[in-house]
């Protein structure tokens, strides 16, 4: 003979299922209540939620500006006074009209940095040293841009020459982090010395978004990386390359 559990007393676990869904999250219970009125209160509030005035469109185009401006003139304000003086109080040389935009850069370790004129620099943008050596190097030319999210972990050196475009969400890895040794690297030892080495990207070369380069390359003068590569050996000047591992794809033949 089957036994209701009611008659023996006990909830059902649909009743105990409404029971915790209301008390953990009122939305789901309302979309997910037997109760057909309930779930069309859900429906009303949903709609209430994603209402719109019937604002006119000059009044639309005139707040939309205004919002900008606003924007625009907060941000002045804190890159002026705040994040510009304060990157110029981590680096070691900055050069004139540096555009430090979005905030300001996550600088960890003993790197030393050195800036030219006229770069303009991402605020999400990070910059590393390496730990094993004593004074790691970032040595920044003139008209450099370096774009959002982009990651430079310096080795012992890293050399950005004049006129280098570098886009967003790029890594430049002048050393691993980690030794090879899977022993040394529980123990949390540094680098291998073979690990670390320099990085140099030569006068006017462009490196697309999502870039990653390895320690040990330079990207000759006026060469294009493309979009995603992986850069593990050195690319000869004015040609375009692209892939993981990047390899030469076409000469751009750029007059001299």
């Amino acid at each position: 003979m089957l036994v209701n559990k009611s008659q023996l007393g006990v909830k059902p676990d649909s009743e105990k299922n409404t029971k915790t869904c209301r008390g953990s999250d009122v939305k789901s219970w309302l979309k997910h209540h037997p109760n057909p009125l309930m779930r069309a209160l859900f429906r009303t509030l949903k709609q209430i939620r994603c209402a719109n005035l019937p604002t006119p469109h000059f009044y639309n185009a005139l707040l939309y500006r205004l919002m900008v401006l606003l924007r625009q003139s907060s941000d002045y304000v804190y890159r002026t006074f705040i994040t510009t003086p304060a990157f110029k109080g981590r680096v070691k040389a900055c050069g004139k009209q540096l555009y430090l935009y979005g905030g300001l850069p996550l600088i960890t370790n003993n790197v030393r940095i050195s800036m030219g004129d006229d770069c303009n620099l991402s605020g999400q943008a990070t910059i590393t040293g390496c730990s094993s050596v004593k004074e790691p190097r970032l040595n920044i030319g003139n008209r450099v841009s370096i774009g959002w999210q982009t990651t430079i972990a310096v080795g012992d050196l890293i050399t950005i020459e004049d006129d280098v475009a570098i886009a967003g969400r790029c890594m430049f890895f002048g050393y691993s982090g980690h030794p090879l040794d899977p022993k040394r690297r529980a123990a949390g030892e540094g680098d291998d010395p073979s690990q670390i080495r320099p990085i140099t990207l030569q006068r006017g070369c462009w490196i697309g978004s999502n870039v990653m380069i390895m320690a040990g390359v330079t990207v000759g003068a006026g060469s294009v990386i493309a979009a995603g590569s992986v850069v593990t050996h050195s690319i000869p000047e004015g040609v375009i390359a692209g892939g993981n591992p990047a390899h030469v794809i076409r000469s751009l033949n750029i007059p001299r």
